[in-house]
């Protein structure tokens, strides 16, 4: 697994050789803002930082402050040993690999009690996971679009970091139900309530998945009333309870977050069912096969084991219906790819091994196809998905040279550099800057999803972005047209480009795209030394062939003769009078 996760390095290393900047291939397109905000801990500024605009100890709470504890276990660390975030992002590819492989073996092998099915259905879980959710390799062979994204729960760092602490919890609950000695197994539950506890202040669509499974399994054990009922009642009881405590501090941070989390998240207002998604349709013939399993004696409903799958095996249901209740729903797809696919795996390979008659679920050659055919799976996924970002993972390393100057800059005046903003006339190149250096950005495509940004400040420093770089209504008419997703993006949100991210799309009209082309019209025109001194520019960065020239920024800003660094130019630049 550890090998299978590195393949986009491997693969970036190999294309560029010795010409190595220094920068990790990144696996999906959200990482760079991670690994923003990870360098900035690692600078020791403050839990609520925002490195695309240098502001700290911003008053409200981002995404970022709130799920803190996982870019926190790696920032404390590399700070110690002198590693910065793109370095770091490497390690925590294959660590994660390693202990989300260590974590799935170790649980199926307590509740099956089988080493070797173990190892067979942790790669399984791990390599499938991409196929369940629908995502990946699939959707490229069957000609539906690329294949993307790169082994989901190695998305880094989240829920990369996260993401074997679910599985470990779900160990320790189910050590801690099975021990005999009173005072360990309520030491196993509070190491499983410690689990918990990092994912709710690690990512959003893992806690919550963990909390659903704990209510399920809650639910299932009073209905169920197995062996043991009353003492193992009070434990899940203490496990739920304290577990729940732990999310006190979250509410209160949750109640101060940003005025526009809300849209940038694209938290809707719904009631609709969500019941035809594939890690359900795992779901529902799991469930079917343990209901008829049960019916003719095959398996025993008071089993355990059989609870703990059924336990598994309805967490899909419970998560992409949960807005039947609460009337809320965000992002869904995020359960899908992310953590839902994995546990309706998971619910299969143990539903699979309840039927063993023997010490062993599978023969040893049964099991080696099964690793074999995980493995081959991976490989494809892999191999194919990492194709996708070849091109941005090289752009990105050359523009590392460039950032490293920055830095290098930044050095001469720590606290000067978070206010010395730079115009990045390359996207990808802007959206990676923070990464090696603490300067701000004009704007990026990740920087509105930190506090400080409103979306109306957004769009403004996205007009201002385009007014230097010499475009015009027509071209943005051109680009808003033909559906141009970073434009698109930038003006409208990520909901708008795609019905995949909310329950309640809401495709763009031609008179939204019309009064947007207007709007930037009217900003050019209007534009004056007020607008250029709102977000004064310090620096401009562009690559060495930038033709559209700089008639418009030159005529507020002076300009020196620029430093070629690499493929790119450095710009110094100064607010006439």
């Amino acid at each position: 697994m550890m090998l299978l996760a590195l393949y986009p390095q491997f693969r970036l290393w190999n294309k560029l050789g010795k010409e190595w900047n220094g920068a990790y291939a990144y696996n999906d397109i959200d990482e760079v803002a991670y690994t923003a905000y990870l360098q900035a801990l690692i600078d020791g500024r403050p839990r609520k930082n925002d490195p695309y605009t240098g502001i700290d100890n911003y008053k409200k709470e981002s995404l970022f402050s709130i799920q803190f504890i996982a870019p926190y276990m790696v920032a404390l660390p590399a700070r110690a040993f002198g590693l910065s975030s793109s370095t770091i992002m490497i390690f925590i590819t294959a660590l994660s690999a390693f202990f989300s492989a260590l974590a799935l073996f170790w649980l199926i092998k307590k509740i099956t009690d089988d080493d070797r099915f173990a190892a067979a259905g942790a790669l399984c879980v791990l390599c499938m996971g991409t196929l369940a959710a629908g995502e990946g390799a699939i959707y490229e062979i069957t000609n539906r679009g690329i294949a993307y994204p790169f082994m989901p729960f190695l998305r880094r760092y989240v829920p990369a970091i996260p993401f074997p602490f679910f599985f470990a919890m779900c160990a320790f609950v189910w050590s801690s139900l099975k021990s005999e000695k009173e005072k360990r197994r309520y030491v196993l539950a509070f190491l499983a309530v410690i689990c918990f506890t990092v994912q709710v202040y690690s990512y959003f669509f893992l806690w919550t998945v963990a909390f659903a499974w704990l209510i399920g399994l809650f639910v299932l054990w009073i209905l169920s009333h197995p062996e043991n009922f009353r003492r193992d009642f009070e434990l899940l009881l203490f496990t739920v309870a304290v577990s729940l405590l732990s999310l006190v501090p979250y509410a209160f941070m949750l109640s101060n977050r940003s005025d526009a989390m809300d849209d940038v998240q694209l938290l809707t207002v719904s009631h609709k069912p969500d019941l035809l998604r594939i890690p359900e349709l795992i779901s529902y013939f799991v469930i079917a096969v343990l209901v008829i399993a049960i019916i003719r004696g095959a398996v025993a409903w008071k089993d355990k084991r059989t609870i703990f799958v059924l336990s598994f095996a309805i967490v899909p249901l419970l998560i992409f219906n949960q807005q039947i209740l609460t009337g809320r729903s965000l992002q869904p797809i995020h359960y899908q790819v992310f953590s839902g696919n994995y546990i309706a795996v998971l619910s299969l390979i143990l539903c699979i091994a309840l039927f063993k008659k023997g010490e062993r679920v599978f023969s040893n050659p049964v099991l080696i196809l099964i690793a074999i055919i995980s493995l081959g799976w991976g490989a494809i996924e892999v191999k194919l998905s990492a194709r996708v970002l070849d091109e941005h993972n090289q752009v990105r390393d050359e523009a590392v040279l460039v950032e490293k100057r920055l830095a290098e800059l930044a050095k001469e005046n720590p606290t000067a550099a978070l206010k010395q903003t730079t115009l990045n006339l390359d996207f990808i190149q802007a959206d990676d800057q923070p990464t090696f250096a603490p300067q701000p950005v004009l704007w990026s495509r990740h920087q509105h999803i930190f506090a400080h940004i409103t979306w109306q400040e957004n769009k403004e420093r996205f007009y201002q972005l385009l007014y230097y770089a010499g475009l015009n209504e027509e071209w943005l008419a051109q680009t808003l047209y033909s559906g141009d997703s970073v434009t698109v993006i930038a003006l409208f949100g990520w909901g708008r480009i795609t019905d995949r991210l909310t329950a309640t799309p809401k495709p763009l009209t031609r008179y939204e795209l019309d009064m947007e082309v207007r709007s930037f019209a009217n900003y050019i025109a209007k534009f004056d030394r007020e607008h250029a001194a709102k977000f004064e520019i310090h620096y401009v960065i562009t690559r060495f062939d930038y033709a559209n020239g700089f008639e418009r920024l030159d005529h507020w800003y002076a300009r020196d003769e620029g430093e070629r660094i690499g493929k790119y130019v450095l710009y110094r630049l100064r607010l006439r009078e």
